[in-house]
């Protein structure tokens, strides 16, 4: 009865329209009340849920993603992206991939990339004589890129729901072949839908011109290597890293680039400060959620109900997988990675899979239902950015569909893609 209380007034709020976060909060207050539990346990989970010192990562990491947003630096990588690859056909699809891959290493937020690249891309793409469902579709299918490249702040919740016992390094290590991968398949179906199209291709300017662009661009590229490098060497951990990146952006915005003025840096700040509330008041009340799903022994039954259904891991990935994408349609990440990961950490441990070879499929398979209404986070920006109805891009959009899930079950079934490279820095 229980857990009919806890889900179920998790679920009549959500159907409401009531925030997640404030889902999360009553339907564990609720519960609490019903098992006669203290109610300040609810608050001494939410307090300890977001007093994490890894969480101080996020608010900086955040930061320095607003800040190379608002500094020109997106335009920049577009025009890296547009000389290197935009004679290929379907040329500003191609560039409006390669960007995501770029600006992804640096924001590490899906929405801050669907709304940079967006907003750059989708009116040049609509000029020049694409579709706008292509380009919108584009836009948001690839902006999920940013979740597998460090510095990605859902890798850094993943670690902590995990129980903090996962390296950060390794996580951000894990993500980067997948990503790429996942590049190069929405890179593919770019190509098809644009062949099919009669899409047109962008002149090669040459390299001196791109070499130019190139070395014009480093400054920010430079974020990539300062974040990656100095975390996976151990120079610095990941909240350290966090500070740097957001003093560099700073750096590079203000005295290389000198894009940055005053009203830019307040707005980077609010937004910054914005982001960052939601997003620890969502971890907060998903840490209380997710520890009644462990009181109530949630996980232990959920694997004796997965051994139930099959003994195959093949089968077992597959049912967590397709769960997980049913899920991301009517939940915002963070909270999905805060309330499953204690469920199906422990199930994929059981069958044998690596817990950072989860982290990524549970990432990138959440990364998915960004993209997928009713509640999808990043294709409503894509869609206001190219001002068109969320019904008009999803009737195009499943070419894009079918190769981040082509790629998702790649990276499931072949755990090397993740572990490979993470290996090699040990």
């Amino acid at each position: 009865m229980e857990l009919w209380v806890l889900f179920g007034t998790f679920a009549l709020l959500l159907a409401i329209g009531t925030p997640v976060a404030f889902c999360l909060g009553v339907s564990s207050f609720a519960t609490v009340l019903y098992l006669g539990l203290p109610p300040v346990v609810v608050f001494q989970r939410l307090n300890s849920g977001v007093s994490v010192f890894a969480l101080m990562a996020i608010p900086f990491f955040i930061f320095a993603g607003e800040v190379m947003v608002r500094g020109d630096i997106a335009r920049r990588l577009i025009a890296v992206a547009g000389a290197a690859v935009g004679h290929f056909r379907g040329g500003l699809g191609q560039v409006n991939i390669a960007s995501s891959v770029l600006f992804g290493g640096i924001s590490g937020s899906a929405a801050a990339d669907a709304s940079a690249i967006g907003g750059l891309m989708v009116p040049q793409m609509k000029e020049r004589g694409y579709d706008v469902d292509y380009a919108v579709n584009i836009t948001v299918v690839s902006s999920i890129i940013a979740l597998m490249l460090p510095p990605s702040h859902n890798m850094i919740i993943y670690s902590i729901s995990a129980g903090g016992r996962l390296s950060i390094a390794d996580l951000f290590t894990a993500g980067i072949i997948p990503g790429i991968l996942l590049a190069l398949a929405l890179a593919a179906a770019a190509w098809w839908v644009a062949r099919k199209k009669g899409y047109p291709t962008e002149a090669f300017p040459g390299w001196v011109v791109l070499g130019h662009l190139l070395i014009a661009a480093i400054p920010g590229l430079m974020l990539i290597v300062i974040i990656f490098g100095g975390v996976r060497s151990g120079v610095f951990t990941a909240s350290e890293s966090s500070c740097i990146a957001a003093i560099y952006a700073l750096g590079v915005t203000t005295l290389a680039y000198r894009t940055m003025g005053w009203n830019d840096f307040v707005g980077a700040v609010k937004a910054a400060v914005r982001t960052t509330a939601m997003v620890l008041l969502v971890i907060g009340c998903a840490a209380s959620f997710g520890w009644l799903l462990a009181y109530l022994k949630v996980p232990t039954a959920m694997i004796a109900l997965m051994q139930s259904v099959s003994n195959n891991p093949i089968v077992i990935l597959l049912l967590m997988n397709v769960i997980l994408l049913i899920l991301g349609t009517f939940m915002d990440m963070s909270p999905l990675i805060v309330i499953t990961t204690p469920i199906f950490l422990p199930v994929a441990v059981a069958f044998g899979v690596d817990p950072v070879h989860f982290g990524v499929i549970l990432v990138l398979n959440l990364g998915i239902g960004l993209c997928t209404p009713p509640v999808g986070a990043v294709l409503f920006v894509g869609c206001a950015v190219g001002k068109i109805s969320v019904w008009q891009a999803v009737r195009t959009i499943w070419p894009f569909y079918g190769a981040a899930f082509g790629t998702l079950m790649l990276v499931t079934y072949i755990p090397a893609l993740s572990l490979w490279l993470p290996a090699l820095f040990r």
